[in-house]
């Protein structure tokens, strides 16, 4: 017989479930595959979290925000991989040029991690990220790139 759902492992794994990609505006998932790792990442708005985990993660939910994740994961035969740190940077660059510098920091949710960072946007944005991602115990870094249009109706 099962115990008791315990709260907190409930809202523990609807958290990181958000955070690496699943959004309400996030419907297909982006990978990308570099030597031994897959890297997960995803851009969307972050009015799109809920009040809760905004605030557990202290994370300003407004239309004109984004947050950028990122995930690395160690391919493992037989399994979706293994989380591991990465040291993690990056900007994103508009039609006009000006460069956004993305901070990323780390949380770490029992065994996954992941990479978040936020910036300001304009309704109708295109964004070019660029962002090099390190695995530890790795010498040099992985490149991704990738866009987006951002809309903060």
């Amino acid at each position: 017989m099962r115990g008791p759902i315990r709260l907190d492992l409930f809202i523990k794994s609807l958290i990181m479930l958000v955070l690496v990609g699943i959004s309400a505006n996030a419907a297909a998932e982006n990978s990308r595959v570099f030597g031994d790792y897959v890297v997960h990442y995803n851009a969307f708005r972050s009015d799109t979290l809920s009040p809760e985990i905004a605030k557990a993660y202290e994370l300003t939910r407004r239309n004109n925000r984004i947050i950028v994740n990122i995930t690395v994961l160690k391919k493992v035969m037989g399994t979706t991989g293994k989380p591991v740190p990465a040291t993690i940077s990056g900007n994103a660059s508009n039609l006009t040029g000006q460069l956004k510098n993305l901070e990323f920091r780390e949380i770490k949710e029992d065994t996954a991690i992941y990479y978040i960072a936020e910036l300001k946007v304009s309704d109708g944005e295109f964004l070019k990220f660029k962002v090099n991602i390190t695995p530890e115990g790795e010498e040099g870094p992985a490149r991704l790139q990738f866009s987006k249009r951002f809309f903060t109706y």
